[in-house]
């Protein structure tokens, strides 16, 4: 019994199973209206940016469930919609099904429900983007705030005095969390053991020291070894390679040693934002060095992406580790005085010490940079005065080097600043400043490699030399110079992408990247051009991807026919490039369809598009689409074909290629003239080999009557049997044309093989006619020429 009850319940319990999208996004909706009302009730207690910044991301998360509840329930509504226009109107007068009817009550119920969770789905949306716009004001408002507050300059004694007074009590209290550390560690070490501890700091170490040093050896013996790619691919993907390494290991030995302690609860909450600090200012710390070590190189100079000396080089080098080292301590109090909320006098001076040797830091790398630059610019000094001396003529100064002219200006003007800033108690504004220029400093050097690593990398894969080149030149069939081409435009997009990241760090301080991220989710939503058209981002890759492709099938397709098919055909070179031609343009409008299909745009609204564009055509393209047409018309009717000797006005020669809009034609003295299509469709042309591919040679002249016209008969065909050129069949023949004035009219033609050939035998059968009538003693009637002589009248005498 049991068993018959529970297989009865089964079918209910499968129909049951699938989730319904409508119940889930109206509970997506409830929970994200809950969060929105959290949000604007946390608002008026935030205080600072610290606790603004995950209040934006709050609203920006909520924002995202109400467009993806939206997103969920609007193909529910649009296939009701569907359902009732299927179903139609009542018509007046008349009595509806009652099932229909209620399929209909029920239908209309089911819309309006859906139609209200949009709608409110779309007004949560759009609280949640206001209100996000308002947390992001009051957060750069903030931030105006701290860079404009002003203290007791560090010049001043009083702030030294309160500072010296409250330096007990902040001790304390830095002394209270390093007891609180300490108890919750012991802690957790009884109760676990020391194997987390222990394994964490070894698995750290290691990490740290070997496989990091192990991985940045292999790298080098990788890019000096002969399976490395040739050209300047070797040092950018070398320094590439030291940069990631370099990063990455340092931090993930942080992040597994704490990892370890908090996985037996040895970090007590108030310090979890301390460590997670900790953790960030070792990536950043690690980041800094790790790119000195790539540009600088110190001990491999040929392997040294800057133009700079050793010396140099070795000086460049220990300020980063200065600026690391700075920017991780740095970090670490700042996060150690919120923690422990030590007073705002001890917040002051510690962020004037940081200022101050962050200026400091910064002068020293001016100083180096100046006596780089005086070296530069004495060594190519007394280069030119060699070359003087070598050829006897002067030349100009040497040419500065111009990132280190521009280092030394910015880096000039923005200490100036930061100084004056701190003598007047703007500490706030002096240490960003300072931190910036570093933090610039190091988002530049790091682009910089970056744009050289892209254009290397892209230039190398699509070139002809590389397997990766060579395979796309036997799969695409492109020609070399499309395929350096392509990888040009992949340079630059690879670049392109680096400008927009370093852009984005580089105003990561100044604003609220959880906006650029929002801004950038919306934008990859799509945007709403009307008529239910959005246009996505990832539409768009998939059409340039959907016409890629069948292009390229279209493209191996006409090959196969050109190539393979077409030549064992009975078809003449006309008809098959007819044929060719018709194909490659009937695989263009296949691809743009399909990528049109991609988009999101039907034939309903890609006919929109084609009146809009017939209004266009009819004004400015009228000659661009004739031509077209007429192409057309050419390639089905054949009037022409290639191969075809023409004459087009006083023109005249061989039709080498027949495009869509024009007509490329070979003359006499091998120029190409290229014919719009319309011209050959609309005007009189005359086809010379178009019925028959034979050429007709006429030879007339006149003999006295006295002649053996016999003679002249039979000399004329023994000259035309004699030539190569001159067909038997048709055969050719001697006519008399007439008789008159006591001349003998005589007439004559041969055929060669094509019109071509006509001029050529022609000339030599004239040759072969003088001869063989000189030797037979036959003269041809020349013209009488009659010249009237008056002599001039006699002078008479005076």
């Amino acid at each position: 019994m049991l068993l018959f009850t529970w297989l009865c319940m089964v079918p209910a319990a499968w129909a049951q199973a699938p989730d319904d999208p409508a119940a889930e996004a109206k509970t997506q909706l409830n929970q994200a209206d809950k969060e929105l009302k959290a949000i604007r009730t946390a608002l008026p207690d935030a205080e600072t940016r610290e606790t603004l910044t995950p209040l934006f991301e709050r609203a920006m998360a909520v924002q995202r469930d109400a467009d993806d509840a939206q997103a969920a329930l609007q193909p529910e509504l649009d296939q009701l919609d569907t359902r009732l226009t299927q179903l139609g109107t009542v018509p007046e007068g008349t009595v509806e099904a009652r099932e229909v009817a209620q399929q209909r009550k029920s239908l209309t119920q089911q819309r309006a429900d859906i139609a209200a969770a949009v709608a409110r789905a779309k007004l949560l949306a759009v609280d949640a983007k206001q209100l996000g716009a308002d947390i992001e004001k009051m957060r750069v408002t903030q931030l105006s705030e701290d860079l404009a507050r002003k203290v007791n300059s560090p010049l001043s004694p009083s702030l030294w005095r309160k500072f010296a007074r409250d330096v007990p009590t902040d001790l304390q209290e830095l002394g209270q969390i390093y007891r609180q550390a300490e108890t919750t560690a012991r802690k957790a070490i009884a109760q676990h053991g020391w194997t987390a501890p222990l394994t964490g700091l070894a698995v750290a170490l290691l990490l740290f020291f070997p496989l990091r040093l192990w991985l940045r050896a292999a790298g080098r013996r990788y890019a000096q070894s002969e399976r490395a790619p040739d050209g300047r691919l070797r040092r950018s993907g070398l320094a590439v390679w030291l940069l990631v390494v370099g990063t990455m290991l340092p931090g993930l030995a942080c992040v597994v040693f704490f990892g370890a302690l908090d996985a037996i609860g040895a970090i007590p909450p108030r310090l979890e934002k301390v460590v997670f600090s900790i953790q960030v200012a070792t990536y950043i710390a690690a980041f800094i060095t790790a790119l000195s070590a790539a540009l600088l190189v110190p001990k491999r100079p040929s392997w040294r992406l800057l133009n700079l000396d050793d010396t140099a080089a070795w000086r460049l080098r220990k300020y980063a580790w200065g600026a690391a080292a700075l920017t991780w301590i740095s970090i670490v109090l700042m996060a150690l005085n919120r923690a422990a909320r030590t007073s705002a006098v001890t917040t002051v001076a510690v962020d004037g010490l940081i200022a101050i040797t962050y200026m400091a830091l910064i002068i020293a790398i001016l100083v180096s940079l100046a006596r780089l630059h005086r070296r530069q610019t004495d060594e190519a000094a007394a280069k030119l005065e060699a070359q003087a001396q070598s050829d006897g003529k002067g030349k100009g100064p040497p040419r500065r080097s111009g990132w280190i002219v521009i280092a030394r200006l910015a880096g000039h003007v923005v200490v100036a600043a930061a100084v004056i800033a701190t003598l007047l108690g703007y500490l706030n504004l002096a240490l960003f400043v300072a931190q910036q220029l570093v933090w610039g400093a190091v988002v530049l050097l790091a682009a910089s490699l970056l744009m050289k690593f892209a254009d290397d990398l892209a230039t190398w894969l699509l070139c002809p030399t590389s397997s990766v080149g060579r395979t796309v030149l036997l799969t695409t069939g492109l020609s070399e110079s499309r395929v350096v081409q392509a990888g040009v435009l992949l340079s630059a997009g690879l670049r392109i992408c680096v400008i927009l990241l370093a852009v984005m760090a580089l105003t990561a301080p100044l604003g609220n990247l959880s906006a650029l991220y929002g801004g950038l989710d919306t934008l990859s939503k799509g945007i709403n051009l009307g008529d239910n058209l959005v246009l996505k981002p990832s539409s768009v890759l998939y059409a340039v991807l959907a016409f890629l492709l069948v292009w390229a099938v279209m493209q191996a397709f006409q090959r196969w026919l050109t190539d393979t098919y077409l030549p064992k055909t009975e078809l003449d070179a006309g008809a098959r490039n007819s044929i060719s031609t018709v194909t490659r343009y009937l695989g263009i409008i296949a691809a743009v369809l399909w990528s049109l299909t991609a988009l999101g745009i039907g034939f309903e609204k890609l006919a929109l598009v084609v009146s809009a564009l017939s209004v266009g055509i009819g004004f400015g393209l009228q000659a661009i689409t004739q031509n077209f047409v007429s192409g057309l018309i050419l390639l089905a009717e054949r009037p022409v074909k290639i191969g075809d000797w023409v004459k087009l006005g006083d023109q005249e020669g061989d039709i080498k290629r027949i495009n869509v809009r024009s007509t490329e034609i070979q003359v006499g003295d091998k120029s190409t003239l290229i014919v719009p299509n319309s011209e050959l469709i609309t005007k009189t042309i005359r086809n010379m080999t178009m019925g028959n591919a034979q050429g007709r040679i006429q030879i007339q002249f006149t003999v006295p009557l006295s002649t053996d016209v016999a003679m002249v008969r039979q000399t004329l065909l023994d000259a035309y049997t004699d030539h190569v050129g001159v067909l038997a069949d048709p055969a050719p023949s001697v006519f008399i044309d007439s008789i008159a004035n006591g001349q003998v009219a005589i007439n004559s033609f041969a055929y060669t093989s094509g019109p071509r050939a006509v001029y050529g035998v022609r000339s030599d059968l004239y040759f072969t006619m003088l001869q063989k009538f000189a030797a037979a003693g036959i003269a041809l009637s020349s013209p009488t020429d009659i010249h009237l002589v008056h002599e001039p009248a006699p002078q008479r005498d005076p």
